[in-house]
Formats: structure tokens, C-alpha cells, sequence
């Protein structure tokens, strides 16, 4: 999880990769209206979230309730978002890319081809409520090469990886 920018498709395949799961940008599982919004520069509402969130939700547990493993690549900016996405279960965790809006914004800037515009930037960390200690989340700096961030992560969720080495 994280802001536009910080990395959560090229990380998250990454890691996908480096544990034999499948990755998949949730993204895909935004209703049209949504991009279409988000594309006009116009920041989604809750309201233009719940059904994104929801169909999310779905997808991971169709993937658990088959014994599978995902990664998926969610901006979840608000606890309530994520409460929605977990839903209490204890075999999903939270991977927050932190990063600072400075350098986010650079990203942002070099990057091409995606529908979320780096005016809504500023929106996006507005809204982002940092994971709590509650939530078990595995918390990473972003200000690093791609390898050195997924090993980092690898070795923060250790024994949560179902007997994969980290």
C-alpha cells in the first residue's frame, strides 16, 4: 500500500516474483467511472471507493479460500479502507511503502502512461493514514533501489511466509 508513486506495481511484482505468488494491480478492479474521474484529475470519493475496495476484498478471499498467495498493489490510503480489505483475517498482511512527497512527486513527474495524474499528488497524502502497530504492518522506506526494498520486506515477514526463506 501507498501513494500514487511509491511504487507499488514495480515492488509488488517484485516480490510476487520473488515468492512463486501471483501479482496483481488493483487498478484493474476499478470501475471505468472511476478512471475515467481519476483521469479528468478529479480525486475519487469514499463513495467512488467502497465498490473498487469491495471487488478487492472479493479477490483475496477467492485466493486464500483456495490456499493460494497474491500480492496486490493498493493505494489503501485509509484505515477504514484497509479494515475493509483484511477484514479481520490474520493471514493477509499490509506492506506500507513510505516515502516522502518530495520524492514521490519526482517519480510521479518521470513516469508515462498512467491515468492518475501528478496533480493528485496532493490528495493522495492528504487522505493517507499511515498503517498503526494494530495493524501489523510491514513498514518499508522507499528511498532505496527496487532489490534492496524487497529484501528488506522479505526479511521484515520472515516466519509469515509460510515456510518460504526469506
Amino acid at each position: 500500500m501507498g501513494v500514487a508513486g511509491s511504487g507499488k506495481t514495480t515492488i509488488g511484482e517484485k516480490l510476487a516474483e520473488r515468492l512463486g505468488w501471483t501479482y496483481e494491480d488493483a487498478d484493474k478492479f476499478h470501475p471505468r467511472a472511476n478512471v475515467e474521474k481519476m483521469s479528468a484529475g478529479h480525486p475519487l470519493t469514499d463513495e467512488d471507493r467502497w465498490p473498487w475496495l469491495r471487488a478487492i476484498a472479493d479477490e483475496i478471499d477467492r485466493v486464500c479460500s483456495r490456499d493460494g498467495h497474491v500480492v496486490i498493489g493498493c493505494s489503501a490510503l485509509k484505515r477504514a479502507y484497509r479494515d475493509l480489505l483484511v477484514h479481520g483475517r490474520d493471514d493477509v498482511r499490509i506492506v506500507y511503502l513510505d516515502g516522502s512527497q518530495e520524492l514521490i512527486a519526482r517519480r510521479l513527474k518521470a513516469r508515462k502512461g498512467h491515468f492518475m495524474p501528478p496533480t493528485l499528488l496532493d490528495s493522495q497524502f492528504k487522505a493517507l493514514q499511515p498503517p498503526g502497530d494494530d495493524e501489523h504492518p510491514v513498514t518499508v522506506s522507499i528511498d532505496a533501489p527496487v532489490e534492496a526494498i524487497v529484501d528488506d520486506i522479505m526479511r521484515k515477514l520472515g516466519p509469515d511466509l509460510d515456510g518460504k526463506a526469506p
